[in-house]
């Protein structure tokens, strides 16, 4: 490592290294994620990409990429789905609970009849 070009082309194929082993995580998570490929299936998919692993990665995007994206996208709208319903269980009150905190405000006298009928007109909208 004595010039700047061994250091250039070192860092060329960390990066290569890199990518490569983000691919086969990718793969080797759809295939968990996929429900219609049987077990057998894949272990040999797991072998291939020990024995021959370029060569297997390849084939498994190229046969399978489209699959993998669909996958990847219905999980991420699940997570986002569950995400959402959380929130809107947590942030949301009810319009029972909404009024019910207005006649508490209303009997503790901190706010009038009027702005009582407001703030249950807005809950029961």
């Amino acid at each position: 490592m004595d010039t700047f070009w061994d250091w250039f082309w070192l860092m060329v194929w960390w990066f290569f290294f890199v990518m490569y082993l983000v691919i086969l995580f990718q793969i080797i998570a759809d295939l968990f994620r996929d429900r219609h490929l049987s077990g057998w299936w894949k272990a040999v998919w797991l072998l291939a990409l020990i024995v021959v692993p370029f060569l297997s990665a390849l084939v498994y995007l190229i046969a399978r990429g489209k699959g993998m994206g669909e996958r990847h996208a219905q999980g991420v709208a699940s997570a986002q789905a569950a995400t959402d319903a959380y929130i809107r269980g947590v942030a949301g009150s009810s319009p029972s609970s909404q009024i019910a905190d207005a006649k508490a405000l209303l009997d503790a006298g901190a706010i009038d009849a009027q702005e009582f009928s407001v703030l249950k007109a807005k809950a029961l909208a």
